[in-house]
């Protein structure tokens, strides 16, 4: 034969195709673990072109459920258990679900996003499967405890029709009652191995190391049934890690609080025979339940106020400037005017005519901050809002002009706007606007109090009511005695200013000048 032809002859040989036997593992689930069988099949396959998947050993599929039972009546299947995301979860509520039944997913893909008692996690798949079905949806799926199965997996579409009616239910009877068949079966080797109590030389709260615990209690697991390897018999993570390979079964965590107990306390005295319910007859008295209540929705008008304030308290940075000053001038003032003129003031207009005074002399507080262009602007008029409490919510009516008016003219505005405030009788441009607020508490017995400020305002003063109060008085350099502690009425005003707007020395000034005012009230009568 020539050399041509001997060339020939060998690539012919090498493109001739050959049968090769490989064998490959069929995985079949069976209760209380997983089963081997190996399958003999022939595939051709070309020389020097062998599949690496056949090159390699096949990997076991990771099991998600930790009680891998099958019901007689359903194919082969997985329970996925509700998954330890923190090393702090205890139980966890299924916020949404990202498949529906039937969808096929491959490892990574998210299939549901879970609660915990930190975050939200999605929960992805580690393997590939089908979803067949959802066993946790809407109320039922809030606050899980780890461990708690939460939707059925299959590796092939024709059986997730089968589970169109599967409920945890069933799963649980069939593994507390199996089958005639189940039992008359031999026990596996891992079965035998789990039910078999190990002898160990520790304390049962040391069985587990530490970095098993974490494993088990992530899986849904308890992993104190394992033979451990560990010194003392103490079961390590390797053990756990086998143990899920091999399919060994393990009960689950949920399942631990139910044990029997010991058969030594129940080997005690014998037991009487407890009394039937049904025979016992419980005398209930009868409770009246006379309590009432009324679901009362919130108008519009306070959904504003809440909105607003809370849009200041968030956004105007507030700062606080108190003081004490003391009424007792003020008191007297009052009853002046009313035996000598005839003319009744309150209180609240010799605040409201101070602080007039006060922001005339301090016109920064008598300013607005304009949020879209960043700019205040200091208003040359005193418009005061005065805070009225109404059956449907807190509303603002305004004095313009306040520190033109007199005290006969500021009682008269505010008693006519609060009449029409607590009637619903405003116009939008009595209560829109001005420059600076005063809410008064005094008459309702609150001694102090802070207000928030209300936009674009850059101040608002709260005013509590007056308290009788020792006050020492000042010392005399040189004098041989000195005057006793003296009994005031003594009123906290407190501040609230946009920083803004308003630095803290500003501020003070304005509260001085309102002490001032009200310390000496003749001046209001200028």
């Amino acid at each position: 034969m020539s050399s041509a032809a001997l060339r020939l002859a060998q690539k012919n040989r090498a493109n001739v195709t050959k049968m090769m036997v490989v064998r490959l593992a069929k995985r079949n689930c069976c209760v209380g673990g997983w089963s081997m069988m190996e399958q003999s099949i022939s595939i051709p396959v070309k020389e020097g072109r062998i599949p690496r998947k056949m090159m390699q050993p096949q990997q076991q599929q990771r099991l998600y459920s930790s009680t891998p039972l099958l019901h007689k009546d359903y194919p082969p299947h997985t329970l996925f258990p509700m998954p330890a995301l923190s090393p702090t979860m205890e139980t966890g509520s299924i916020a949404s679900w990202n498949m529906e039944e039937g969808d096929e997913f491959a490892a990574g893909d998210v299939i549901c996003s879970i609660e915990t008692d930190k975050a939200s996690v999605d929960f992805e798949s580690q393997d590939d499967g089908i979803l067949a079905k959802i066993l946790r949806t809407g109320a039922d799926a809030k606050d899980l405890k780890v461990g708690v199965p939460i939707c059925v997996v299959v590796e092939e579409p024709e059986d997730v029709a089968a589970f169109s009616d599967f409920t945890v239910e069933e799963e649980v009877e069939s593994a507390a009652a199996p089958g005639p068949a189940a039992t008359a079966s031999p026990p596996s080797p891992s079965t035998t191995a789990a039910n078999t109590t190990p002898q160990r030389d520790v304390d049962p709260e040391f069985v587990l190391m530490p970095s098993a615990r974490h494993l088990s209690q992530s899986k849904g697991v308890d992993a104190t049934v394992l033979e451990g390897s560990g010194k003392g018999g103490r079961v390590t993570k390797g053990d756990v890690l086998a143990a899920l390979a091999n399919g060994t079964h393990m009960p689950p965590l949920a399942t631990k609080a139910a044990t029997t107990p010991p058969p030594v306390a129940a080997a005690a005295a014998p037991a009487v025979a407890p009394t039937p319910l049904s025979s016992m007859v419980v005398d209930i008295p009868p409770v009246d339940t006379l309590g009432t209540h009324e679901d009362v929705p919130n108008n519009n008008m306070r959904k504003i106020i809440a909105k607003r304030l809370t849009e200041s308290k968030r956004d105007v940075p507030h700062f606080y400037v108190s003081t004490e000053i003391e009424l007792d001038n003020v008191l007297k003032l009052r009853k002046t005017l009313v035996q000598n003129h005839d003319v009744k003031v309150s209180v609240n207009d010799l605040i409201i005519r101070s602080s007039a005074l006060a922001l005339r002399d301090v016109p920064e507080v008598n300013s607005t901050y304009k949020p879209s262009t960043g700019t205040v602007e200091t208003h040359s008029s005193v418009d005061i809002s005065v805070a009225v409490a109404t059956p449907t919510g807190l509303i603002t009516p305004i004095v313009p002009l306040t520190d033109t008016l007199g005290l006969s003219e500021i009682s008269s505005k505010v008693k006519d706007l609060a009449g029409r405030a607590r009637e619903g009788k405003l116009s939008p441009e009595e209560y829109q606007g001005g420059t600076f607020t005063i809410s008064n508490l005094g008459m309702f017995g609150i001694q102090e109090f802070s207000a928030v400020i209300n936009p674009p305002q850059a101040a608002i003063l709260a005013v509590g009511g007056g308290i009788p109060t020792i006050v020492p008085t000042p010392y005399v350099d040189g004098a041989e005695t000195q005057a006793s502690p003296q009994k005031k009425i003594v009123m906290t005003a407190r501040l609230s200013a946009d920083r803004r707007v308003v630095d803290e020395a500003t501020a003070s000034l304005f509260m001085s000048a309102l002490k001032k005012y009200l310390s000496d009230p003749e001046l209001l009568l200028l």
